[in-house]
C-alpha cells in the first residue's frame, strides 16, 4: 500500500492489517508521485517479465481479475487494464454514472476488448514495461518528467497508456478484468472529477501531437464537439418549434426518437432495470449529457486561456 502525505493513522491501520506499506516521502506531485517513489522500490527486485497490479483504494477487484489478467498479457501485451463499473449508492447521480460506466464497457467489448485508457482504478503492468518508460522519459522520446507516471499530466493513467503505447506495446481489457469503484455523490465533485478527466486527456493529445498512436483519440475529441454542436442546434429547434405555437409531430421523427429511446434503454441493461427506466426516460439522460458538453467546452475555454487547472480532491 502507498499512504501518500496521509494526517491520519491510514498507514498504521493498514500495517496492523497485514499490508506492506510505503510512505511517500516529501511528495508533491499528487498521485503520480506517489506511485513513482513506490515503483522505484518496489521495481528493485523484480524481473523483467513480473507483473505490478497498481489499484486505487477505493476500488475492489473480481475474484478472476489477477487470473484473467496474467492470461491476457501476451509478448506484445504492454498493459492490461481494468473494466470499471460504478459501485451502488449516490442516488440519481450515482445512478447515470453507473450507467455511463456499463455503456462504457459496452463499447470495450466492441473494440474487441483494447484499452483506449488504463485506468487508474485498476491496471497491470510488466515491469520491463514500466523501465522501458521511464528510459523513453529520460531520453526525451516523451515527456512528462524522469520517471514511470507523467508529472506534468492531470491524468496520469490516460497519460501512461499514450505511453506504453508509443512504446509499440498494445493495451488491452479483457471481459474478466472488472472492477467497482466508487461513484461521485454530488455535482460540484463529479464536475471536479470530470474537469480533470477532461483537461488532462485533452492537454496529453497536445504534449504528444499528432501521431498515429493519438490520432484516434484526436478523432474521438472532434466528434465529441460535433455531439456539443448537434445537441445545441436540437434544443435550439425544440424552442423555435415551442415558441411558433402547437409542435407538429411527424411520424418519422416520432420512429426515429423512439429508436433512440430503445437504444438508451438497451445499453443501460447491465445496470439494472431501475437504471433502464431512468434512461428511457430520456430528459434526466439529455441533462447528464449537458453537464458533459459544459465540462467538454469549459476544458476548450481553460485550455485557450492557458488557465492552470488546480487538482481538488473528490
Amino acid at each position: 500500500m502507498v499512504a501518500d502525505n496521509c494526517t491520519d493513522a491510514t498507514a498504521d491501520v493498514a500495517r496492523q492489517a497485514g499490508a506492506e506499506v510505503v510512505e511517500s516521502v516529501k511528495n508533491r506531485h499528487k498521485k503520480a508521485g506517489a506511485l513513482n517513489q513506490a515503483l522505484d522500490q518496489v521495481l528493485q527486485g523484480l524481473a523483467g517479465h513480473d507483473l505490478v497490479l497498481v489499484q486505487d483504494a477505493d476500488t475492489t477487484l473480481v475474484p478472476s481479475f489477477l487470473a484473467d489478467a496474467v492470461e491476457a498479457m501476451a509478448e506484445d501485451v504492454g498493459a492490461v487494464g481494468a473494466i470499471f463499473f460504478g459501485e451502488p449508492g449516490g442516488g440519481l447521480l450515482g445512478a447515470l454514472q453507473r450507467i455511463e460506466f456499463q455503456r462504457y464497457a459496452r463499447e470495450i467489448a466492441r473494440r474487441d476488448y483494447r484499452a483506449d485508457v488504463l485506468t487508474g482504478t485498476a491496471t497491470v503492468f510488466r515491469a520491463a514495461t514500466l523501465r522501458q518508460i521511464r528510459e523513453a522519459r529520460l531520453d526525451g522520446l516523451i515527456g512528462g518528467g524522469t520517471s514511470y507516471y507523467s508529472l506534468a499530466s492531470l491524468t496520469e493513467d490516460d497519460e501512461i497508456t499514450k505511453a506504453v503505447r508509443t512504446l509499440g506495446y498494445r493495451t488491452v481489457s479483457p471481459p474478466g478484468c472488472r472492477v467497482v469503484t466508487e461513484v461521485m455523490t454530488t455535482v460540484p465533485k463529479l464536475w471536479h472529477q470530470r474537469m480533470r478527466w477532461q483537461r488532462g486527456a485533452l492537454e496529453n493529445l497536445r504534449d504528444y501531437g499528432l501521431t498515429k498512436v493519438t490520432t484516434p483519440y484526436i478523432v474521438r475529441q472532434g466528434m465529441m464537439g460535433l455531439s456539443v454542436v448537434a445537441l445545441a442546434l436540437y434544443l435550439v429547434f425544440t424552442v423555435w418549434m415551442l415558441a411558433r405555437g402547437r409542435p407538429e409531430f411527424a411520424p418519422f421523427w416520432v420512429a426515429v426518437g423512439l429508436v433512440f429511446v430503445a437504444e438508451k434503454v438497451v445499453t443501460a441493461r447491465g445496470a439494472g432495470w431501475r437504471s433502464q427506466l431512468l434512461a428511457g426516460t430520456l430528459a434526466v439522460e439529455l441533462a447528464y449529457d449537458m453537464f458533459q458538453h459544459a465540462v467538454y467546452l469549459r476544458s476548450l475555454w481553460d485550455m485557450a486561456r492557458r488557465r492552470e487547472e488546480r487538482w481538488c480532491a473528490t
